[in-house]
């Protein structure tokens, strides 16, 4: 009688690079929708934030919950900001729950509540 062996790949736990490095994250997308740019979220913003903490948060680098609402609010303000007076009651502001793939509660099929006036914004280019 023969005995067959198996031989099992011992299993890697994920690396510390693959812990942090989460892929491009929604920010990006909605950033390119309403043609927004890493500089504009900077200059709009009222709190410390910077190029390189912006593009980490594109490229999808694990940040604190206060690094995300940080990014949401400067995300927030410059997207307010280039809007017609009677669009801006009617915006709903982005959580960081809607801009980061790996934030508590985030939902990939919710709607972007913004969708018309993201629409009304590309057509007056």
């Amino acid at each position: 009688m023969f005995t067959i062996e198996h031989q099992v790949a011992p299993v890697q736990p994920p690396s510390m690079e693959e812990l942090r490095d989460l892929g491009p994250q929604p920010l990006e997308a909605l950033m390119e929708r309403w043609s927004v740019s890493n500089h504009d979220l900077v200059e709009a913003s009222p709190e410390q934030v910077t190029h390189k903490q912006i593009q980490r948060a594109k490229a999808g680098r694990r940040m604190t919950l206060k690094m995300m609402m940080k990014v949401a609010r400067s995300l927030n303000i410059a997207i307010w900001k280039r809007l017609p007076k009677d669009q801006k009651e009617t915006y709903y502001e982005y959580l960081h729950k809607d801009i980061f793939s790996y934030s508590k509660d985030y939902n990939p099929e919710k709607p972007d509540p913004n969708e018309e006036m993201i629409q009304a914004h590309r057509a007056s280019k």
